[in-house]
């Protein structure tokens, strides 16, 4: 059997805080299901923790992404017998994913991902389309919040109109700082992103769609008629049956395609296109 690593102290500047605790573990590996012939990739594998149920359970075949080149030496010690373990060297916000993926079967990301990269690291793989099957992710209980955020409530967010947008998003379970070492500040919670097989709702022109929501949470406390004043006037929201004294945070993801899709096609270039 392999020897373990030697012990490494958390990095403040790579957001480092090692799970623990072997009750949190099992929960998070039995929601993600992990299963022999699945291409299983663990972004953070950290110490290890996570990584060695993964990789039983895939019967050794794994691959995962780690920045901290000092926790390197230890995870190819420690994992030295299996040899569908891959280790991919590098900042996961520049992973090529799709290319990663190459001709093989869609991906499952998993991972404990540290608080200050979750939220670009989340819109980085979402743009990956068809390359993901599915992602688990241990986060700031804020930020599953704000992903799973429906219409009308206080976390509804930019960010829940671009997760929701592609992907049924699924809060399963809070984390206490216990679980961790070193301890963060704050609460976890693990969440499961299943992109669409179809887009529900499809954008005319995604940029333009997610422009719109950007500007439409720019100052949540707005209305719409304040937010979207340069693409919209109050014909265009009674065209659109889209009351403009609403708020962005009280908008569902078809809401905003059909304010997208309408600004799409009442703008010059695309009218030409049209013609």
């Amino acid at each position: 059997m392999a020897s373990r690593p030697a012990p490494h102290r958390a990095r403040k500047r790579f957001g480092q805080n090692f799970l623990r605790d072997r009750g949190i573990i099992s929960a998070i590996v039995r929601s993600i299901g992990p299963a022999p012939g699945e291409r299983l990739v663990e972004i953070g594998p950290g110490q290890g923790a996570l990584t060695e149920p993964l990789i039983e359970a895939t019967q050794g075949a794994l691959e995962v992404i780690e920045l901290d080149r000092d926790l390197i030496p230890g995870l190819r010690v420690q994992f030295f017998n299996h040899p569908g373990f891959v280790i991919h060297e590098g900042d996961a916000l520049k992973m090529d994913f799709r290319k990663l993926r190459g001709e093989g079967a869609p991906l499952r990301v998993v991972g404990n991902l540290p608080y200050n990269i979750s939220t670009p690291l989340i819109s980085h793989l979402l743009g990956a389309g068809d390359a993901v099957a599915d992602m688990h992710f241990m986060l700031q209980q804020e930020v599953v919040e704000r992903l799973a955020a429906l219409e009308n409530t206080a976390q509804r967010s930019r960010l829940s109109v671009l997760a929701q947008y592609y992907c049924c998003v699924e809060s399963l379970f809070s984390v206490p700082p216990e679980a961790f070492v070193p301890q963060p500040k704050v609460v976890s919670a693990v969440v499961r992103l299943t992109p669409h097989s179809t887009l529900p709702y499809q954008a005319k022109d995604e940029a333009l769609l997610f422009s719109v929501v950007r500007e439409a949470f720019a100052q949540r406390r707005k209305t719409l008629r304040n937010n979207l004043k340069p693409h919209l006037d109050d014909a265009a929201f009674a065209e659109l049956e889209i009351d403009p004294v609403r708020r962005p945070q009280t908008l569902s993801v078809e809401e905003f395609v059909r304010i997208a899709d309408y600004i799409f096609d009442h703008t010059p270039e695309s009218e030409e296109q049209n013609s």
